[in-house]
C-alpha cells in the first residue's frame, strides 16, 4: 500500500504532527514544572517559528547562538533569548545584547572583551561563562564537544585561576554542554563529573544551564529518574536556576519526509531507488552522523539478501556519496512511488542546503483536525536569491 498523501502537496515535502508535536510538548512541560526546572528551546535543532504559537503554550523562551536566532526567538517566541556563541564579535555583539536575557561568554578573552565589565555590557543581561567538563559521553567525534584540544570552555583551573585573580565579577551564571541525545544515565553521571570538578563555583551563582542533548522524549528516556535526578541536584544548590536547552528532544518522531522514486538504477548487482531528495541537501545528518533512517514498509539491512526486493536509496544530487543502504521492501519499487524517510524534522529543517539545485522540500503541518497547512513552499526565486 503506498503512504497517503495530504491534498494539494506534491513530493517532496516535510509533513510536522501537530498532534506529536504537542505529546512531546506537554511531557516536556510537565518534567520542567515536577522537576522545578525552565526547559527552552534550542533553535540548532529546530527553528519552523510557523509552529511557535503551539511552543508557547507550553514553554516560554529558547536560545541562539547567533543573531538571526536570537532576533527569532525575540520576535517570534516574544520573548529575550538566552544567547551562546563560541566567539561574539564587536560586529554582531550589539544585536545579542538587544535580543538577548542571558548572554554566556566561551573562554577569558571573550568574558573580558564582551562580558559585565566590558564596554558592551547591559544591565538587563545576566552573564555566565561555559565550562570545560573535560568529560563527555558523545561517541561520534564531530558531536563531541570533550575531546582533547576542544574549543568550547574554560576549564576548572583557568576558572579557578580566574577567581583568585578577581576577574569573575559580575558572573551569574555557568553553562555546560556534553550530551547527544543523550539519555539519564548519562546526566547523572555529568552532574557527577560537574559537581567533582566545578564544586567551587556552583554555590556562588545564580544560575546553571545544563546545555541540550536531553532526548527525555524518546521512549527508552527514563524521565522519572530524570525528575528525581534533577530534583536531588536543586537541594544541593538550593541558590541555583537550572536550566536545560534540548532541540531534539520537542521535535523527536513529529515528522517525516515524503519523497517520490524518480528512476531505479542497476550498476553491479546493486540496485539504486534514486529519489527527488538528496541526503546531502536534504537529510545532512544522515551523512553527517552518519544513522540510517528509517524508512516507512521497509526495512534496513546490511547487505542485500538475493531474491528480495533490496534497495540503495540515492539522492538525487552530484554528490557521489549522496546515497545510503539498504533497505528490503516486501514489493518491486516503481517509478513514482512514495517513500516516506521517517523523523526527518529535527536538525534536518535547519540544516538543509540547496546544493545543485535540488527541489527543496516544502514544510508542511497537519493540524489537530486532520487538514494540512503549507508552511512554506520553495522556488526558484528562493535557490537565485541566495546566490545575489
Amino acid at each position: 500500500m503506498l503512504p497517503m498523501q495530504p491534498h494539494k502537496i506534491t513530493t517532496p515535502y516535510y509533513l510536522l504532527e501537530e498532534s506529536l508535536l504537542r505529546r512531546n510538548l506537554e511531557l516536556i512541560r510537565s518534567v520542567a514544572e515536577r522537576a522545578g526546572v525552565e526547559i527552552i528551546l534550542a533553535f540548532k535543532a529546530y527553528a519552523l517559528w510557523r509552529t511557535f504559537p503551539i511552543f508557547k503554550e507550553y514553554i516560554h523562551a529558547s536560545t541562539a547562538s547567533s543573531p538571526w536566532e536570537a532576533r527569532l526567538g525575540y520576535e517570534e517566541m516574544g520573548a529575550p533569548v538566552h544567547a551562546y556563541t563560541p566567539a561574539y564579535s564587536e560586529e554582531n555583539i550589539a544585536d545579542f545584547v538587544r535580543y538577548s536575557s542571558h548572554i554566556t561568554l566561551n573562554s577569558p578573552t571573550q568574558w573580558q572583551r564582551f562580558g559585565p565589565a566590558s564596554p558592551y555590557a547591559a544591565e538587563h543581561i545576566s552573564y555566565g561563562l561555559r565550562l570545560n567538563l573535560a568529560y563527555s559521553p558523545v561517541k561520534t567525534e564531530i558531536y563531541n564537544p570533550a575531546l582533547p584540544g576542544t574549543r568550547f570552555g574554560v576549564s576548572a583551573e583557568t576558572l579557578q585561576q580566574m577567581e583568585q585573580e578577581g576577574a569573575l565579577i559580575g558572573l551569574e551564571g555557568v553553562h555546560l554542554h556534553v550530551l547527544c541525545e543523550g539519555d539519564d544515565e548519562q546526566l547523572e553521571l555529568v552532574l557527577e563529573r560537574l559537581e567533582e570538578r566545578f564544586g567551587f563555583i556552583l554555590d556562588k551563582v545564580q544560575w546553571l544551564n545544563l546545555g541540550g542533548g536531553h532526548l527525555m522524549t524518546h521512549r527508552e528516556y527514563d524521565t522519572e529518574h530524570l525528575v528525581v535526578l534533577l530534583r536531588a541536584f536543586r537541594e544541593r544548590h538550593s541558590n541555583l536556576r537550572i536550566i536545560m536547552e534540548p532541540g531534539s528532544a520537542f521535535a523527536w518522531q513529529t515528522g517525516d519526509l515524503y519523497a517520490q522514486v524518480v528512476d531505479i538504477v542497476t550498476n553491479d548487482g546493486i540496485k539504486t531507488a534514486i529519489m527527488n531528495v538528496s541526503f546531502a541537501c536534504h537529510m545532512p545528518d544522515c551523512l553527517e552522523m552518519p544513522y540510517h533512517p528509517v524508512v516507512e514498509g521497509a526495512t534496513q539491512c546490511d547487505t542485500p539478501e538475493p531474491g528480495t526486493h533490496s534497495y540503495r536509496l540515492g539522492g538525487n544530487s552530484c554528490l557521489s556519496g549522496d546515497y545510503m543502504g539498504y533497505w528490503t521492501f516486501d514489493h518491486p519499487l516503481e517509478i513514482g512511488e512514495t517513500l516516506v524517510l521517517k523523523d526527518m524534522l529535527h536538525y534536518t529543517t535547519v540544516k538543509t542546503n540547496m546544493f545543485n539545485g535540488v527541489q527543496h522540500p516544502a514544510i508542511a503541518l497537519r493540524h489537530l483536525d486532520g487538514s494540512v497547512e503549507t508552511l512554506r513552499s520553495f522556488d526558484y526565486s528562493d535557490y537565485k536569491s541566495r546566490m545575489d
